[in-house]
Formats: C-alpha cells, sequence, structure tokens
C-alpha cells in the first residue's frame, strides 16, 4: 500500500431510490446530493431507513439508483455494466461491514488475501501485500490465526486488512463498530482515521454512534432520504 496515492472524491447528484413492498412505496433517497474531497473521512449518520446504507451502496456499485448519477475519481460508476462494476470495485473500493464476514477455516493471512486471489500476482506477492496490511491494523502477529482464535475487534481489524490489501482509493464502511465494545470500536476507528490521514483513504462510514462519528472530518445527517440539519462538520 502506498501512501502517496491518495483517494479519490465522490460525486453524487439526484440520487433517487424508491422500493416498492406490498402496493406500497418507500422513498429512500429523494434526489440526495453529495460532495466528498479525495482523503476525506465523512460519518453519515441518521435513523434506521433514512437510506446511508443504500448512498454507500450506490457510491460502491452494489446498487444502481433510479435517478441521479454517482462518480468516483473520473469513473462514472452508476454508468458502468455490471461486469465493468465488478472489476472497478475490485481495484477501486474495499468494503467494511458490522458482520466481519470472515472464513472460520481460514487464517487471518489466508481471509486478507482473498480479494488478491483473482489479480496477477506470484503467490509470494499476494503474501507480502497481506502481511502489510496486517501490520498496517496492528496484527501481524495474529496473521496465523483462524477467526474463532481472535477477539471481535481482532475479527473486524482482519476485516479491514483485507479491506485495504488491495491498496483502494475508497473505503465504504457500514456500522463497523456496531458490534464491539468501546476499546475495540475505538481500535478500529484510530485504524480508520489514520488510512485517512497517512495514507489518504477517502473514507465514508455509516454509523449509529456519536461517539464513533467524532473521529470523521466531517458529519453529515439523513432522515427521510435527505440530508438535514442536526449533525456538525
Amino acid at each position: 500500500m502506498s501512501s502517496s496515492k491518495s483517494g479519490s472524491r465522490i460525486t453524487a447528484q439526484g440520487l433517487e431510490k424508491t422500493y416498492y413492498r406490498g402496493g406500497e412505496s418507500l422513498v429512500v433517497l429523494d434526489g440526495v446530493h453529495l460532495e466528498v474531497e479525495a482523503g476525506e473521512f465523512l460519518a453519515l449518520t441518521g435513523p434506521s431507513g433514512s437510506g446511508k446504507s443504500t448512498m454507500l451502496n450506490f457510491i460502491g456499485g452494489l446498487d444502481r439508483p433510479d435517478a441521479g448519477k454517482v462518480i468516483v475519481g473520473d469513473t462514472e460508476v452508476s454508468a458502468l455494466s455490471k461486469a465493468g462494476l465488478a472489476a472497478w470495485r475490485s481495484r477501486n473500493v474495499g468494503f467494511v461491514f458490522q458482520a466481519f464476514n470472515l472464513l472460520p477455516v481460514l487464517t487471518a493471512l489466508e481471509n486478507v488475501e482473498l480479494p488478491l486471489i483473482l489479480q496477477p500476482l506470484k503467490k509470494s506477492e499476494r503474501r507480502q501485500q497481506a502481511e502489510f496490511a496486517l501490520e498496517i491494523v496492528g496484527l501481524k502477529d495474529r496473521m496465523d490465526h483462524r477467526p474463532k482464535e481472535l477477539s471481535g475487534g481482532q475479527e473486524q481489524r482482519v476485516a479491514i486488512a483485507r479491506a485495504i490489501v488491495t491498496d483502494p482509493d475508497v473505503i465504504l464502511a457500514d456500522e463497523p463498530t456496531g458490534d464491539l465494545d468501546r476499546t475495540s470500536a475505538d481500535q478500529v476507528l484510530d485504524i480508520m482515521k489514520r488510512l485517512s490521514t497517512e495514507h489518504k483513504k477517502t473514507i465514508i462510514m455509516v454509523t449509529h454512534d456519536p461517539a464513533a462519528a467524532a473521529y470523521a472530518d466531517r458529519i453529515l445527517c439523513l432522515d427521510k432520504g435527505l440530508f438535514v440539519e442536526g449533525a456538525h462538520s
């Protein structure tokens, strides 16, 4: 991972999304605009169902808006084909979720190596990148341990190492500290802050936790599909 590689600027314009259930419509995003500077650490807050995770999914190319567009760096993500999205994601975005999603039969090192399997790298190169990612999150000494041998906080740090092992420009984190105690959560958030300040990653984190949001450079609040007042920068 290169500390000189800067993150990507993110622009979302007029994002709309409506879900239909049982004959009823639910507007999740209602013409939302968002600008995130390269290397910025942004926290998205707001009540459940306000559109935060949907926004992350659009930015990461996991879903498409009904209207509007998403631009990450020089790429209009919302216009890519399905195959183009998969290739773009693998190079440019790292995802961190509340559930660690580690494979229990694999060691920490093997879990972190997974995103590199499809890349044209020698086995020794994959291992070197995975070890470096684990070193960044402070777990190189635990790389031969399986998930059941790690604490929850350590598992999430392995998940972060897996997210950054491809050296993505953007990291999208959905409630990354939701299942952690305060001490473990602070350790994870310290790592995310360093990824922004030292490695220049652009980070968007969805959280319900005001203490977690305080680690970000800026806080925005979504409610009923729109950004609202009530959060501070």
